[in-house]
Order: C-alpha cells, then structure tokens, then sequence
C-alpha cells in the first residue's frame, strides 16, 4: 500500500500561493505487485495549522479491494505571523488492515498501528512553487518495541519543474526503526496537468517509484514503479 504502509509515515501535500486546501484522488498501477492502488488524499490550511489525510485502497486480488490503509496528521501552530511561524508541531495517526483468499475471503491481518508526534519545519520559495517539510516525529507503534522510537520525514513540492507549466515533482521519504530494523521508503512522484490542455484542469497523468528498504514485510532494497492519473477536485 502507499505512502505507503506501515508509515508513509507522513505526506504533505505543497501549498500553491494562496490556496487553502487541496484533494485529490490518484489511481495507480503498481507494475512490481500487478495491481492497481486508489489513493484519497487531502490537505488543508487554517489559522491554527493545517491538516493532511490520504487514504489507500489496495486490489490485490480478484480486483477486489483488498488492503486498505490510512494516516492522518494535524500540525498545530496559533503562531503563523511570529518569527517561529516556519515551526509546527504535530500530531499523526498511521493504521490498515488487509484480507487474503478473495472473494470469498478467508483471513486477514492489521498493518501496525502507529502514533506519532514531534516537529515540522516549512520552507519555500517566495512564491511556494517550490515546498519542503523537515519533520522529527517520536513513533510508538503497538506491540513493537523499537530501539529507536523515531521517524524521520522529509515531504517536498516543485511546480512548473523546468520551466514545464504543469509539471510537478513531488515525494517523501520516512525513516525509522522497527525493533532493531531500520526501514525506509521513499515515493518520488511526477505528475503532468494534460487537462489544461483539453479543458479540463483536474486532469493529471504521471506516475510514482517506490524506493525501500525493509518495508512491508520484504527484506532489503526493493524499486517498484508506478503509473497512472490524478484528479485534483
């Protein structure tokens, strides 16, 4: 699952000048795996902070949905206008499940429920074409003892990516520590808006790479590309 599961652990979706919120919902096929992804995704802005939600659903089996999983994350901050304004703290919330032997369904297993909390640093261009979110969450995920309770996330947005009107470069990556074991992964995605050119703006076509490293139950360095739309609402 995507931003992907067991943490994406974080991603924030980059403010364009002005907005005030944003939700989009992408669909993916995932070549590595064989099966398509939906992704639900929301970010929005107000005088106390912003708040950022996405949620998967997996069709791993019979195109069925077949894993679901979500995070949600609120950064608090009632000092915008101060010289800390950059500073946020945060709160997030990481969970799934999933079903095998569809569709008549015969098992099921839970994706670790994690919380976390800690800081968010923003930075951005004079005009936010150009985002970046450095976060340092403590994480306690349940029934898992890590020898490092900690998350380490960085989420970034590039608009018009070379002069493109259109184009977007944007991603994340998560680090952290599941017992003893580092995991990491990171999800670069590109995007380009070909509905402007038909009519139609929400229309986005690109893809993701997946980058990770003992993530979701597979051991070592593992690369699974993506493609797909966006319809951004």
């Amino acid at each position: 699952m995507k931003k992907y599961i067991v943490a994406i652990a974080f991603a924030m979706l980059a403010l364009a000048q002005g907005a005030k919120a944003q939700t989009n919902l992408q669909t993916l096929y995932d070549f590595d795996r064989g099966h398509f992804t939906t992704t639900l995704e929301m970010f929005k802005s107000d005088n106390w902070g912003n708040t950022f939600f996405f949620v998967d659903y997996d069709y791993a089996e019979k195109n069925t949905p077949s894993g679901t999983y979500m995070e949600i994350a609120r950064c608090f901050n009632f000092w915008q206008d101060s010289k800390l304004g950059a500073l946020s703290l945060q709160a997030e919330y990481n969970g799934g499940l999933g079903i095998f032997g569809l569709p008549v369904g015969y098992g099921g297993f839970a994706v670790n429920s994690a919380f976390l909390g800690g800081l968010d640093y923003f930075l951005h261009s004079a005009d936010f074409s150009n985002t970046l979110n450095l976060k340092v969450l403590y994480k306690d995920i349940r029934g898992i003892n890590s020898d490092i309770p900690m998350q380490f996330t960085a989420v970034w947005g590039m608009d018009n990516l070379l002069g493109v009107s259109g184009l977007r470069f944007s991603g994340f990556i998560d680090f952290w520590w599941e017992g003893s074991t580092s995991i990491m992964i990171s999800e670069p995605q590109l995007w380009y808006n070909i509905g402007q050119h038909i009519g139609v703006d929400n229309l986005n076509i690109g893809g993701e790479i997946e980058f990770s490293n003992n993530f979701a139950g597979y051991d070592g360095f593992a690369v699974r590309p993506c493609i797909g739309t966006k319809w951004n609402f």
